[in-house]
C-alpha cells in the first residue's frame, strides 16, 4: 500500500498572516498622529506575540475554536470533541481528527516554555 507505516504531517495547513499585518501597522505608525500612538504601539506588540505561536498551537487554538462553537467544553480527545471536529470539517477523517484532538490535548497540558509531546500515530 502506499504511504502505508509513513509518518504524515496532519492535513490542516497553518496560515500565517501576521507579517503583512505587522508591515501595515508599522506603516501607519510611522505616520500616526501623536493620539493614536499608543494604540497602534501595543497592537504591534499583539501582532509580535502573536507571530510566535508555534504551528501546533494554531492547530489547538483552531481545534478549540470549533469544540467551543459546538458546544463541546469537555477534553479535547472525547468522543464528542471527535464528532464535533468531524462535523466542522466533513472531509476530516476520523484518525486525522483524533490526531488533531490529541495534540489539542497535548498542547493545552504542555508547561508554558516547554514544547508539547507529539499526538500518537502522528
Amino acid at each position: 500500500m502506499l504511504g502505508y507505516g509513513k509518518k504524515q504531517e496532519l492535513p490542516v495547513i497553518v496560515l500565517r498572516d501576521a507579517d503583512g499585518i505587522a508591515d501595515a501597522v508599522r506603516a501607519a505608525l510611522e505616520n500616526a498622529p501623536e493620539d493614536e500612538r499608543p494604540g497602534l504601539e501595543r497592537a504591534a506588540a499583539i501582532i509580535a506575540e502573536a507571530a510566535t505561536a508555534s504551528d501546533d498551537d494554531l492547530r489547538a487554538r483552531w481545534v478549540r475554536r470549533h469544540l467551543t462553537a459546538a458546544g463541546v467544553d469537555g477534553p479535547a480527545d472525547s468522543v464528542a470533541a471527535i464528532k464535533a471536529l468531524r462535523a466542522a470539517e466533513p472531509g476530516l477523517t476520523l484518525g486525522w481528527a483524533v490526531r488533531l484532538a490529541l495534540a489539542a490535548k497535548s498542547a493545552e497540558t504542555a508547561t508554558p516554555g516547554e514544547p508539547p509531546q507529539q499526538a500518537r500515530g502522528a
